[in-house]
């Protein structure tokens, strides 16, 4: 493969050099969207303008199916990314390339309280810009990912655990950071603010990595033997091995990023009040908005790691062998109960209650343990069944599982849909709804993983 940049060797040991600048490059990124994103339902529900500049509010279910919608896109097109990677390009350029499509979508929605917006309408531009995200944010994705483990071999693969736990780590700190940081622009300043600084940082995490050029191991397209390798033997039963892993996680996604549609807007029924007391004459009060309280989820992933990597992960190990599939199937298991936390919550709320806040931060603490047990572990096993020409397309294919669970959502909160903004899942009836979806599957994971046969692939060996 022919490359203006210099290809690096795998180190045989140690930490690869090109490490950092992907860490710093996914924290920014990982900022811009997440920044975006936080804002994204409230901003249809409670901000939207048309081009008159009168409110064109969007009622909640449609407000959470237009969420959803867009996160299905955006864990659709990493197929397509993982395909221009593995085929054609190579992961670096794929990557670089498709970044500028991701910056110009945030620089459109930045647009969306211009005098541009009296003109074309805001639906409209949010729309042109979200699609640009969705094809800039998930087409890089499985090649991120998957770029990571590719500065390893054989003899320092034992810290690819280490590194794909810090790789997590950078995401969350991106998303924590934005996700307070957005809604408060959002409401002082307005969506041009909100939107902007998101892609700014995106602009900067593009930088970053293509500053890292030089220090990466670059692995060139395997262009017809991608599909030769794909379609082989080999490949399909890796795919198929992983199809019930995948189809399991999908339902987990589909109530995990409900808390950037459905929480959002429980939240805002909710007494946000962090701490209201008077020190002397000075009042010190703190309402968190209903957005910012996505921030939970990053801020309680940073402690989880470590705890679950050093604690927890450790102590089950004495109990019983604890492989990665387990690992998920208990995460699936936190993941029902934090629905039934939220379910207890919008009962309450039906009853003409103000629940504190504090119930919803006790459902993220369940959700995040789950998370930290499904996703961080789904992400390096698949990395490692990947046969080594294909490691993008199945990080493709485990991210389509997302896409999968965000369908699932937006397709519900479609059908549940009755005139007159009324719901055929009213209240807590919709929370039980997917605590039982999330339960059930949960089982049938337990019955499948008994079955599971795969492989493991690193670059420079195979097992």
């Amino acid at each position: 493969m022919s490359t203006r940049y210099r290809t690096v060797p795998v180190q045989t040991s140690g930490m690869p050099t090109g490490i950092p600048f992907i860490i710093g490059n996914e924290a920014a990124e990982r900022f811009s969207f997440y920044g975006m994103k936080a804002i994204l339902t409230i901003f249809m529900a409670k901000h939207l303008l048309n081009t008159s500049g009168v409110p064109d509010y969007l009622p909640e279910a449609v407000a959470k199916e237009w969420m959803h919608y867009f996160i299905c896109a955006v864990y659709a097109t990493p197929v397509l990314g993982a395909i221009l990677s593995d085929w054609l390009f190579g992961k670096y350029p794929t990557i670089i390339g498709l970044s500028l499509f991701y910056c110009v979508g945030h620089g459109v929605l930045a647009l969306i309280d211009s005098p541009l917006a009296h003109e074309i309408a805001p639906k409209m531009l949010l729309v042109v810009g979200l699609g640009f995200i969705s094809l800039g944010a998930g087409g890089i994705k499985p090649c991120v990912s998957a770029h990571v483990g590719d500065q390893f071999g054989e003899m320092n693969q034992h810290l690819l655990t280490k590194v794909y736990s810090w790789f997590y780590f950078s995401i969350n700190l991106g998303s924590a950071f934005s996700t307070l940081l957005t809604p408060v622009l959002l409401e002082e300043f307005g969506p041009g603010w909100a939107f902007g600084v998101p892609g700014i940082l995106m602009a900067i995490a593009t930088l970053v990595f293509w500053a890292g050029r030089h220090r990466f191991v670059h692995i060139p397209p395997a262009g017809s033997a991608f599909f030769r390798e794909t379609f082989s033997p080999e490949g399909r039963r890796a795919i198929l091995n992983l199809v019930p892993l995948y189809l399991c996680v999908a339902m987990f996604w589909s109530l995990f990023d409900q808390t950037s549609s459905a929480w959002v807007l429980q939240a805002e029924k909710m007494n946000r009040v962090m701490f209201d007391f008077k020190l002397g004459e000075l009042q010190l009060r703190w309402e968190a908005l209903s957005s910012q309280l996505q921030a939970a989820n990053p801020i309680l992933v940073m402690a989880f790691i470590p705890f679950c990597s050093f604690v927890v992960y450790p102590a089950l190990g004495r109990l019983f062998q604890l492989t990665p599939l387990r690992k998920i199937a208990m995460g699936f298991f936190f993941t029902a109960f934090s629905f039934v936390i939220s379910a207890w919550v919008e009962h309450r709320i039906t009853e003409g209650a103000t629940p504190h806040i504090i119930w919803q931060i006790v459902a993220y603490f369940i959700l995040t343990m789950g998370e930290v047990m499904v996703s961080i572990t789904a992400l390096e096993f698949s990395y490692t069944q990947a046969p080594k020409k294909m490691k993008s397309f199945i990080m493709s294919a485990y991210l389509l599982s997302v896409s999968l669970g965000n369908l699932v959502t937006a397709l519900v909160n479609h059908a549940i849909q009755l005139p007159e903004g009324k719901s055929r899942l009213p209240g807590a009836s919709y929370y039980w709804f997917f605590a039982a979806a999330m339960f059930v599957t949960a089982c049938l994971f337990l019955v499948s993983i008994r079955f599971y046969r795969g492989g493991t692939y690193v670059q420079g060996e195979e097992t």
